[in-house]
């Protein structure tokens, strides 16, 4: 499993954590703090794996952010649209996702893609408005929408 890290950019009032490898066991949130930021950015895109102890540290470290600020999941890989969908708490009452990847499948050729959807442009609210299919710019095959969208796309419906 590849080590956790994060990196902290701050723009305005607005910190961006950029957060890459495993969340596991061995995943230390220590010295990783919201601050009094109006608004805090967690970009998940290079998340590689998340295990049991990892989903707890998580919950317990997102339980820190002060009151007030709003949370933004911004990149989420399958990974984690699994566990926002499977685990309560994982996306805090305080929290949006702005974007994440839904796998797309070639049956041709057997090829795998992912495609980030974008919030007021994929999906807004509840509601998706991507295509079933794509096609892949490079093959120029057809894709398909390699999920259950109702269990995938869960997590829109709450709230």
């Amino acid at each position: 499993m590849s080590a956790f890290n994060v990196e902290k950019v701050l723009n305005d009032d607005i910190l961006t954590l950029s957060f890459s490898g495993s969340v596991d066991e061995d995943a230390s949130f220590s010295g990783v703090e919201f601050g009094a930021h109006s608004q805090v950015v967690l970009d998940l895109e290079n998340i590689s794996a998340i295990n049991s102890c990892g989903i707890r540290e998580w919950i317990k470290w997102l339980q820190t952010a002060p009151e007030g600020t709003k949370l933004v999941y911004r990149n989420c890989p399958k990974v984690i649209v699994d566990q926002i969908n499977m685990v309560s708490g994982f996306l805090p009452p305080h929290a949006e996702v702005e974007s994440f990847y839904v796998p797309y499948y070639s049956e041709a050729s057997g090829a795998e893609k992912m495609i980030l959807f974008k919030k007021g442009v994929d999906f807004n609210g509840g509601e998706i408005e991507a295509p079933e299919t794509i096609q892949d710019p490079e093959s120029g095959e057809e894709m398909e929408m390699d999920v259950i969208e109702a269990k995938y796309f869960k997590f829109l419906k709450k709230g």
